[in-house]
C-alpha cells in the first residue's frame, strides 16, 4: 500500500513528464517548413498524429492536476461522485482517477 506523499510524488514526476512531452510536441510541430509538396502530406500525417499524441497528454495532465488538488484539500481517495474510499488497488492502477470502480463504470 502507498502513501499518500507516495503516489503524490509520482504523480508531480508524471506532471513533469507530460508537460515535457507537450512542449516537445509543441516543438516538434511548428519545426516543419516542407517545401515538396509529398513532404507536406507526410508531415501532416505525423502532425495529426502528434496531435493526438499531445491531446492525450493534456487530458492526463488535467486529471493530475485535479488529483493534486485534492490531495492538497485532504479529499484524495473518495470518490468525487458517491463520496465512498477509492480501493487502493484502483488508486495503484490510476492514481489520478477521482470515480470509484462502481461509479466509473455507471458513467
Amino acid at each position: 500500500m502507498k502513501s499518500v506523499p507516495e503516489r503524490k510524488a509520482a504523480m508531480l514526476a508524471r506532471q513533469a513528464d507530460l508537460r515535457a512531452r507537450i512542449a516537445g510536441i509543441g516543438a516538434e510541430l511548428d519545426s516543419h517548413d516542407a517545401k515538396d509538396w509529398e513532404e507536406m502530406a507526410t508531415e501532416r500525417e505525423a502532425d495529426e498524429v502528434l496531435e493526438d499524441l499531445g491531446q492525450s497528454a493534456q487530458v492526463e495532465l488535467r486529471m493530475i492536476e485535479a488529483a493534486l488538488g485534492r490531495i492538497d484539500e485532504d479529499e484524495y481517495g473518495y470518490c468525487v461522485k458517491c463520496g465512498s474510499q477509492i480501493a487502493e488497488e484502483r488508486l495503484d492502477l490510476i492514481p489520478a482517477t477521482p470515480f470509484c470502480a462502481s461509479c466509473a463504470s455507471s458513467k
